[in-house]
């Protein structure tokens, strides 16, 4: 929406026509002679031992699984295995044409992938640089491990390294590349450029999208590849990361110091078929995949089809499509289209394919053809590719005897350490205060917005303790924007995104003010496309950077749930510590807008390990909280109350500190203290909460503690159990509905923690298991002033019940029994 981005009419409404960039298919023709030349024989040789490498460590795996043993070493590997046997033209020629800072992001199907990039990267590094690297890495462990197990000195030394650190990680020993957490479908090693695979399918679209879009705003050099299969084509976040990665706005609006597309390379190994489903002429509706390109931009994604069995041919395609990223043509789409041989994994009997389609594919075997090429030639002759073979071979069986041996690559021991696992959840580290002033377009005191919150009250009562409304007194929303203000002018890794975050001043006006002073890569408006929203951010952020994205609504946690639940929370501990993910997801929870735009899915998140989880619910906490938030560096979630962005602060007397401060995550607050009974409050549940204690207090003569939790996740019990010690009594009061939320763990534990200092069952108070109604019903459904009183007399003080003045007059185990 920014003005000078005008849309004319007279334009718009302009007869034409649509042309496409064109999109070559197979048009690699360099002739064999002129690739020796380039690159002389030693280097064409080891393109044929890397895919040999990756196809004997393939076939290690795959014979395993068929019959419990490679070259009589007998092992029981439960893991799975999605092999890429006749895929290794492909990535060995793809990591050909990268460098070590050039960072691959993978898939399911990424074994030979991680293998070629990191042979790639070792080849490209000298000694002392690869020595480095396995020194720091685990300090050494893993490398005096290798030598001592399996042996090697210099580049060798560190091809073992690098096999058997992957291979301890597939079998899940400690010794893994990421301590056992990984395993098949997650290892990684980014020393080598090879960042994490993922188990879900396109899962890297748009993590590798926000690590390139890091790399532009850092500067660095270097390029990122999103790896997926043919299949992925059919997954919505996929196009959702090829969408932003071309947003036009990167030449557009950004400035000249940052123009330009990001540098991502959209690497589709195109098999023909996502497990037995055939993708052309069944699933998708392309007949050539290159064909979606043209979708994207006018560019057509720059898309190609290319030879996946000729690893020349790929090392071709990716070496031009990295020419255009570095200079900011991106994004680029490559199709490569290979055959894998083997089944989708070894369960698969390959029942969707015929006999005469595999065995007319055997011609197109990437490695019978480069090594007959070589033999032809006269590179190599045919004892010379038996011995490589042999050597090969010998090469990974010794890798497989290390790490099968409990010696060499010690097993994961939970059982001497039961939380071991649980440890890696979070870093529970932060970073110090920003303070290095960042370039800004005007500074804060120079934007209207900013100088009014300068003349608010800090405090929301007057002299005569009235209540000041949000235009005289600092609100949450405007405790918000002070912590984001401070973080975004001090901290320039930070940037902000998301639905209508820039001229907008976000969907609810926590921004208003920063597109005046942040320029366009600080802070921007995304498409419509939360998966890509969070999953870039979660890229972004593991690329070295700090992110703060916004989804509008809360109720659209449900367009990113893998990417909030299967990729913004596991990645720190599925890596055994080696990442982290400073994310700071903001939600907003609905008022008015009924089913789709109301509901408080606080307990949803709650219950997804790795995520950390803020509520607050006043203008003081909001900013301490917020402040915590983006300077940890695990991921967290806030959630803020549209029904609170304009309340102003009533409990602190000093108010809303203007300076900056933290207020630690996991730290409830008693907001009201009391003795007869103890209402732990989430959210904005805290108000009615309030005001039942004060109708409590004076009709029935019953001192209420209320205590605000602030936070879900972590959570210290102290205050509440030194609370409920005191009263006996606990009410927990949530707007979420009451089956299977947060509430209900607070009330279970507390059950368990406080057995001997209860008079009766924890009781919780939430809303009812059905759609939220709109706005002339809402107070129906969210917990009212009326329906805490109505708990408490009714059944933890039944000598001082009245009648009821709350509608909650059912029974909920008929409730229950109607699947309410």
């Amino acid at each position: 929406m920014p003005k000078q981005l005008v849309i004319e009419p007279e334009h718009m409404r302009r007869k034409g026509e649509i042309k496409f960039a064109s999109i070559p298919v197979h048009s690699y023709d360099r002739a064999f002679s002129e690739e020796r030349a380039a690159r002389g024989d030693a280097a064409l040789k080891n393109i044929l031992r890397h895919m040999m490498i990756v196809r004997e460590f393939e076939t290690m795996l795959g014979t395993f699984k068929a019959t419990g043993a490679y070259r009589d070493i007998p092992f029981t590997y439960k893991g799975p295995a999605h092999l890429s046997i006749g895929q290794e033209g492909a990535a060995v020629g793809a990591a050909l044409a990268l460098a070590p800072n050039d960072h691959i992001f993978g898939s399911h199907r990424s074994h030979g992938e991680f293998i070629a990039k990191s042979l790639a990267a070792i080849d490209q590094l000298d000694p002392a640089s690869l020595e480095a690297i396995m020194a720091e890495h685990e300090d050494g462990r893993l490398r005096d491990g290798t030598a001592a197990h399996i042996g090697g000195e210099g580049k060798a030394l560190a091809e073992n390294f690098m096999l058997f650190g992957l291979l301890s990680e597939i079998f899940m020993r400690s010794n893994g590349f990421n301590g056992g957490m990984g395993g098949s479908m997650h290892a990684f090693f980014p020393p080598f450029g090879a960042y994490p695979n993922n188990a879900i399918v396109g899962g890297s679209a748009g993590i590798a999208t926000g690590a390139a879009l890091r790399k532009k705003l850092a500067r660095e050099n270097g390029i990122c590849v999103a790896n997926a299969g043919d299949g992925s084509t059919g997954c919505g976040p996929v196009w959702e990361a090829m969408n932003f990665a071309s947003m036009a706005q990167f030449n557009a609006l950004w400035d000249e110091s940052r123009k330009g597309g990001l540098p991502v390379l959209f690497f589709f190994s195109n098999n023909f078929y996502a497990m037995g489903g055939q993708t052309i002429g069944e699933t998708m509706g392309w007949e050539r995949l290159s064909r979606i390109g043209a979708a994207i931009n006018a560019d057509s994604m720059h898309a190609e089809t290319i030879d996946g069995t000729n690893p020349l041919a790929v090392a071709d395609a990716v070496a031009r499509k990295k020419a255009l990223l570095l200079e900011g043509r991106g994004p680029a789409l490559l199709d490569v289209e290979c055959y894998r041989s083997a089944g989708h994994s070894t369960t698969d009997a390959n029942v969707y394919r015929s006999r005469d389609e595999l065995k007319a594919w055997e011609a197109f075997d990437p490695i019978v053809r480069f090594q007959t090429q070589l033999v032809e030639d006269g590179v190599m002759t045919e004892g010379d590719v038996l011995e490589m073979r042999e050597i090969v071979g010998r090469t990974i069986e010794a890798v497989t005897r290390a790490a099968v041996d409990p010696e060499a690559a010690p097993i994961v021991n939970v059982e001497g350490d039961p939380t071991l696992i649980g440890k890696l959840m979070f870093t529970h580290n932060d970073i110090a205060p920003p303070s290095s002033p960042v370039p800004l377009i005007k500074q804060p005191e120079d934007v209207a917005a900013f100088r009014q919150l300068k003349r608010k009250s800090r405090f929301g009562l007057d002299a005569d303790g009235n209540i000041l409304s949000g235009m005289r007194a600092i609100t949450l929303r405007d405790g918000l924007t002070e912590s984001i203000l401070h973080h975004m002018t001090l901290d320039e890794s930070l940037v902000a995104y998301g639905e209508e975050c820039r001229e907008w001043g976000g969907a609810f006006g926590v921004y208003r003010g920063l597109s005046e002073i942040l320029p366009y890569h600080r802070l921007f408006n995304s498409p419509i496309s939360e998966a890509a929203i969070v999953a870039t951010a979660v890229g972004h952020a593991l690329e070295g950077g700090r992110s703060l994205v916004e989804l509008m609504y809360g109720d659209f946690i449900g367009r990113a749930g893998d990417e909030i639940f299967n990729q913004m929370a596991k990645w720190h501990a599925m890596s055994g510590g080696m990442l982290n993910v400073p994310v700071v997801l903001r939600c907003s929870v609905g008022s008015k807008y009924g089913a789709q735009h109301s509901q408080d899915w606080s307990s949803l998140i709650a219950h997804i390990p790795g995520l950390k989880v803020i509520y607050p619910a006043t203008p003081y906490d909001a900013k301490g909280l917020m402040a915590s938030a983006l300077s940890s560096n695990d991921p967290v979630v806030f959630f803020e109350s549209q029904r609170l962005y304009d309340t102003v602060e009533k409990f602190q007397p000093e108010g809303v500190p203007e300076d900056y401060y933290r207020i630690p995550i996991g730290e409830p607050d008693i907001k009201r203290s009391g003795n007869d009974l103890t209402i732990l409050t989430i959210g904005p549940s805290l108000y009615p909460a309030l005001a039942a204690a004060e109708a409590l207090d004076k009709s029935a003569g019953l001192s209420v503690e209320v205590i605000d939790a602030r936070s879900l996740v972590p959570f210290n019990y102290d205050k509440v159990l030194e609370s409920v010690k005191k009263t006996g009594f606990l009410l927990i009061v949530s707007e979420a509905s009451e089956r299977g939320s947060f509430a209900m763990t607070l009330s279970s534990n507390v059950s368990r923690f406080a057995f001997g200092d209860l008079k009766a069952a924890p009781r919780v108070l939430g809303s009812p298991n059905w759609i939220v109604p709109g706005a002339e019903m809402e107070s129906t459904y969210f917990p009212q002033v009326a329906d805490i009183i109505d708990v408490v007399t009714g059944e933890f003080f039944p000598e001082k019940k009245t009648p009821a003045q709350g509608s909650r007059n059912w029974d909920a185990r008929d409730l229950a029994r109607m699947a309410l």
